[in-house]
């Protein structure tokens, strides 16, 4: 048994990790296959990593990860290390990594439309189930594979036009991604007995459906309510991001484009995050994928999660309507300070993990410079990069002062024309089915068990802090 002892410790700890799963990461990311078939290819990994668990956990499960502390118990389990998530690994200094990819790595090597172009997010799908880039046949195979499971039955749509059409965007989404739970391969395979050992393949099966399907769904929220209930039908000749696009109402290259840089950088940000963790603790209980990603769902749907992104439109639009477009930077000083004051955060910065700029909000950044460098918004923002950092700084309460990837979305879908802040969220939980899912399959093929941590009462903290003092 080997106890840890101090901070050194952990980090050294830590690092040999990180080198170990680097060196993991990067052999599988080597490996290449001309098969086509993406649950071909689970179907063979999945084995040598179900006997790589077995031993990490056998030869290392005594290994202490650390301390936890009362503030960590108090404070929402903030900082705890206690979830396995395989597909991606958020570091706070340097930011998300897919698979051992930066965000940047993955736009260079990923498959795009045309060269230089953004990644297509199937391929980040297939990263992150196999750890593999993919190749374009194998990526344009799995875009085929995709249109052909996405099938929307009628109760689904009835479903959500049983509500309202002035329910929030989410409420509506959430609805329909529940009625699709209907056609579950794994419901039908649990109620009729199937193994542990292959609890994985129906959840497969369910989680590419559900991906496949939830542009449709989300594209129809997004004409009922906005396009007067025009709906626009899915192109055969479109990718996943171009689809989703199209299905909306948007037709130039460049929205195609940013859909599929969208969709790409929001699809997975390690399982610690409140849909993440939702997913994962509701699939825990076996529930399947489309009951799990409904539950993450709502989550995402809180304003200090995925809500963030309408809200940093809205607000950047405040201060516009307040102070015009050719704002300076004093005028843009002032009513920061004025939204702090009035007891307000200025939304999209921040992150309670990250501890720079994150590097999603810089690859919008790049984007936003090749394509709309002039877009007046996009100058706020740009200024709002150089003046908010140094304002929370000063206020010396925020360990993280820099935009986060909410901080910029939204001034370019409005630049494009989609303009209705409401129903950003919505694009966020299209995207985030992608990693959910994939976590969710290795949840299943990993045998992973049903996450029950302990809770306690603060009579027990303070007894328990008693009697270590007096110990």
């Amino acid at each position: 048994m080997v106890f840890l002892k101090g901070v050194s410790a952990l980090s050294r700890l830590r690092s040999r990790v990180h080198s170990s799963l680097s060196n993991s990461v990067r052999w599988l990311q080597m490996q290449s296959s001309s098969d086509l078939d993406l649950h071909s290819q689970l179907k063979e990994l999945i084995p040598e990593q179900q006997e790589r668990l077995k031993k990490l956990r056998a030869e290392h499960g005594k290994v202490q990860l650390g301390n936890i502390t009362v503030d960590m118990v108090i404070g929402g389990m903030r900082g705890m290390t206690g979830l396995l998530w395989e597909t991606s690994l958020l570091d706070p200094d340097e930011g998300i990594r897919f698979r051992g990819l930066s965000i940047p790595e993955c736009q260079k090597l990923l498959p795009a439309v045309k060269p230089d172009g953004e990644p297509l997010p199937e391929g980040l799908l297939w990263l992150l189930l196999t750890g593999k880039v993919p190749s374009k046949a194998q990526v344009d195979a799995l875009s085929q594979e995709l249109r052909d499971r996405a099938v929307v039955p009628d109760y689904v749509f009835k479903a959500i036009d049983a509500l309202p059409v002035s329910a929030h965007p989410m409420t509506q989404f959430a609805t329909g991604v529940m009625a699709l739970q209907v056609q579950s391969e794994f419901q039908k395979a649990y109620e009729k007995g199937i193994s542990k050992l292959k609890y994985w393949e129906p959840t497969y099966e369910d989680a590419l459906s559900l991906i496949a399907c939830v542009p449709l769904v989300a594209s129809y929220v997004y004409r009922r309510m906005y396009k007067d209930g025009k709906f626009i039908p899915m192109d055969d000749s479109l990718d996943y991001g171009g689809n989703f696009s199209h299905m909306l109402g948007f037709s130039s290259h460049q929205m195609h484009e940013l859909m599929r840089l969208y969709v790409t950088i929001h699809s997975d940000h390690e399982g610690g995050n409140v849909s993440a963790h939702t997913g994962h603790l509701v699939g825990s209980a076996l529930s399947d994928p489309y009951l799990s990603f409904a539950a993450a769902l709502n989550g995402l749907a809180g304003p200090l999660h995925g809500l963030a992104n309408q809200e940093v439109l809205l607000w950047i639009k405040s201060v516009v309507d307040e102070c015009g477009e050719n704002i300076s930077k004093e005028q843009l000083k002032d009513y920061v300070w004025k939204t702090l004051n009035g007891g307000k955060v200025v939304p999209g910065f921040g992150h309670g993990v990250l501890r720079k700029t994150d590097p999603r909000y810089m690859c919008q950044r790049e984007f936003a410079l090749k394509h709309l460098p002039d877009d007046p918004l996009f100058k706020l923002v740009s200024q709002l990069y150089e003046v908010v950092p140094p304002i929370l700084t000063e206020l010396g309460k925020v360990k993280n002062p820099w935009p986060n990837v909410d901080a910029h979305s939204g001034v370019l879908l409005n630049h494009f024309g989609l303009t209705e802040a409401r129903y950003y969220t919505v694009l966020f939980g299209v995207s985030r089915s992608i990693g959910i899912c994939s976590q969710l399959i290795w949840d299943r093929a990993l045998g992973l068990p049903l996450e029950r941590p302990k809770s306690v009462t603060m009579d027990w903290l303070e007894n328990y802090c008693k009697k270590a003092k007096a110990a």
